[in-house]
């Protein structure tokens, strides 16, 4: 059963609406943006009724509030309002509205109005799905090229993703960036992680699959791998009109193997100058890296790997993102032998 917010600080209208809508949809009365609020953090309605004039708050900056938020900003809200005029329904559009309905209401009126925003917004969001399913699979064929062709590092992608998310949200849990992180979209984000070494298409394979330790040339040649993804990508972005859906994958790409102190590459950025998904998927990159058995070195053990990058805290990774892996090292390790293959011990 659909759910419906229905706020207004006057008992009359808000038992109406209950009235007429109860028999349909489960409806909660709420007299107040406090009430509101306070039920969002327990449930996610699917549309909200929000009347204008009330105290304290009124609809326009809950309304401003709810569409600040990543959380709720999706939510249909429809303003029920006894004054009507050219001004305030242009600055409720524009505010993102999605529709006006007038005081006292008739009840088929109110029902068929919900009715149709939310088969809209059904539809809406089943194209958007549609559309990012299509991106996910765009990208995770491009990995899969990718490391197809590297036949060193094994389930080195699939690996890190899983890393990113247990990573992403031990730093949400511990408000660590949680203000950064809320408002990236985990859909995409996740899934444009398997882009991250992307440059390596351009890298010759004699070089991807030496089976031995690189020489200085060689691994100079592999070092630009970071540059050349962040250009791939930059360069798919420019040609498409729906790029943002790469901003996370060129950030990954072209900055996970930065280092805090500055003596990373391949721009030299320093501290919080280097973007935040470069410096978690540093973290998740070398974990893997460390575990993994290479042809010119033996696998770590996990307590091993862990160790390394504790020392190498306020180094090479960000101090406050070393304290959010150490809490979920254990979740990490238990995660790459879901994949162990040859290239774990």
């Amino acid at each position: 059963m659909k759910i419906i917010f229905a706020v207004d600080d006057n008992e009359t209208s808000r038992i109406s609406a209950k009235s007429a809508l109860d028999k349909i949809y489960a409806v909660y009365a709420l007299p107040s943006a406090a009430r509101m609020f306070k039920m969002l953090e327990k449930i996610t309605p699917d549309l909200i009724l929000l009347d204008i004039d009330m105290p304290e708050m009124n609809g326009f900056e809950i309304l401003e509030e709810l569409k600040a938020s990543p959380k709720y900003s999706t939510i249909p809200v429809i303003f029920l309002t006894g004054r009507r005029d050219s001004a305030v329904e242009i600055r409720g559009f524009e505010m993102g509205v999605i529709d006006f309905i007038s005081k006292p209401f008739s009840p088929p009126v109110l029902i068929r109005r919900i009715q149709t925003h939310l088969e809209i917004d059904k539809v809406v969001k089943q194209s958007l799905k549609e559309v990012q399913n299509l991106h996910n699979t765009v990208i995770s064929v491009i990995a899969n090229l990718v490391e197809n062709r590297d036949m060193v590092t094994g389930s080195h992608i699939e690996r890190t993703q899983r890393y990113l998310e247990i990573l992403v949200k031990e730093l949400l849990r511990n408000k660590i960036y949680a203000e950064e992180i809320a408002d990236w979209d985990m859909t995409l984000l996740l899934p444009s992680s398997q882009l991250h070494d992307v440059g390596k298409i351009s890298v010759k394979d004699h070089i991807l699959n030496k089976p031995g330790k690189l020489t200085d040339e060689e691994f100079a040649e592999i070092k630009k791998h970071s540059s050349e993804g962040e250009r791939i990508i930059d360069e798919i972005i420019s040609k498409t009109e729906a790029g943002d859906f790469l901003l996370h994958a060129k950030r990954f790409a072209g900055y996970h193997h930065e280092k805090w102190n500055g003596t990373g590459y391949p721009h030299g950025l320093s501290g919080e100058d280097i973007p935040l998904e470069g410096r978690i998927m540093a973290i998740a990159d070398v974990y893997d890296a460390l575990v993994s058995k290479r042809p010119y070195k033996k696998a770590f053990t996990h307590e091993q790997a862990v160790d390394i990058i504790m020392k190498d805290s306020g180094t090479h990774f960000d101090p406050q993102i070393v304290e959010a892996f150490l809490n979920v090292a254990e979740e990490f390790w238990a995660q790459s032998v879901k994949s162990p293959g040859e290239d774990f011990i």
